[in-house]
């Protein structure tokens, strides 16, 4: 099973979603206050697993409603993702995958793995 796992930064509280084997598979931003990132930790429990699939690496892609996947080329040709809640707001990024059917098993890692996460204390 997944975790969730908080950091305090200097600026702030940041998380972690980690997969059984300790990989991790999405972060948030940084949030001012514990409770704020506490509330996109549940932001991200709750749409991760009915979030629709938008492929923006496919020429011609359906755009789709919030809550979503966004599955993207960054800057350095690498393929990313990020889950967008109801309101539109971005609640996890993923890292620059090198393949794009990682960035699509990274994807369904999150929707598997977040639903029912711990959550923890990190430094």
């Amino acid at each position: 099973m997944g975790k969730f796992v908080i950091n305090t930064t200097a600026t702030g509280f940041t998380f972690h979603l980690k997969a059984a084997n300790g990989q991790t598979i999405a972060t948030s931003e940084v949030y001012t206050t514990e409770a704020a990132c506490k509330k996109g930790i549940e932001s991200v429990k709750v749409n991760a697993p009915v979030a629709a699939l938008e492929d923006q690496t496919v020429e011609g892609f359906a755009t789709e409603k919030h809550p979503k996947f966004e599955v993207y080329t960054d800057k350095k040709g690498e393929t990313r993702f990020r889950l967008t809640a109801k309101n539109g707001q971005t609640v996890a990024v993923s890292e620059g995958y090198a393949s794009h059917d990682s960035a699509l098993n990274g994807v369904e890692s999150v929707r598997k793995n977040a639903p029912d996460a711990a959550v923890e204390e990190g430094k």
